[in-house]
Formats: C-alpha cells, structure tokens, sequence
C-alpha cells in the first residue's frame, strides 16, 4: 500500500483595512520604495493663506492643531471635529520652547508621524532641516496633506 501524506492547509494574510480617507487625493506616482513627493510644495504655504497666517503668528496654535488632527485620523479614522485642538498641553510645551527658539524640535516628530501615514519621501535630517529653517511653510505644508485627505472623508 502506498503511503500518502496529508498537509494541512496555510493560512493566508486577511485583507487590511487602514481607516481613514484617500491618502493620496492627487494620486502622485509612488517611486520604488512605496513613496511619493508632498502633495503641496514647500513654497505652497500661501496657498492656505489663513493656515500660513496662523503658523506665522501663533505657531503653538498651529503645531498643536496639527498634532492633534493626525493623531485623531490614526485612532478614529476620520477628521477631527473641529479641525483640530489648539490650546492644549502641546500648544504650552511648544510656547515654552519656542520663548527658546526650539519649538522646530518638536515640529519634527509631527512630520515624521505625517510623512509615514502618508508614505512620503524623507528622514529625520530633511525634517529638522525644514522645521528649523522655515517654520510657518513646515507647518502649512502639514496641515495642507492633512486637509486633502480629512476632504476625502466629509466628500467636501
């Protein structure tokens, strides 16, 4: 008699499902590490003339907004209900630093957390370079990404 073996079926990897809206709303060609470019340049900030205006002249408020909108798009998966908190623990230390001339440091953390939801191009260096050296169009430009895809969400 022959000898047959039996294998036993694999499992195979379920589909994953990221919640959130369209992370690419300009549909930019992805290179071949999965990246792709901003969707707004860094010379685009006045194009949110109201954002730039605020991370011009209240930055605190601006950073902590932000912050506030991505970490809510990761938890809940859809856009802040009001765009953002400002006066927060965030917005403080941001101020504190900033009386210092080091509120770009926590800017940085912001993008890298930004630039992985969206699979854009950089590092750390490019990050602190930016944040240090302009800092309202860093934080227009953030802000910009976040709205393309919280616009994604509510259909506006």
């Amino acid at each position: 008699m022959a000898d047959y073996q039996y294998q036993q079926p694999m499992a195979t990897q379920g589909m994953s499902f990221s919640p959130g809206g369209n992370r690419n709303a300009k549909s930019l060609p992805y290179d071949s590490n999965g990246e792709r470019e901003w969707s707004n340049g860094i010379c685009g900030c006045f194009d949110s003339f109201g954002t730039a205006c605020l991370a011009i002249w209240c930055p605190c408020i601006a950073y902590s907004r932000n912050k506030s909108r991505v970490e809510y798009l990761e938890k809940k998966g859809v856009a802040h209900p009001d765009g953002g908190d400002s006066c927060t623990g965030d917005c403080c230390c941001y101020t504190t630093l900033g009386l210092f001339g080091f509120g770009w440091i926590l800017q940085m953390g912001t993008r890298a957390a930004v630039r992985t939801r969206y699979r854009i191009k950089g590092g750390g260096f490019g990050d602190c370079c930016t944040a240090w050296c302009c800092t309202c169009c860093e934080l227009t430009q953030e802000s910009q990404e976040l709205e393309l895809e919280e616009q994604s969400l509510t259909g506006r």
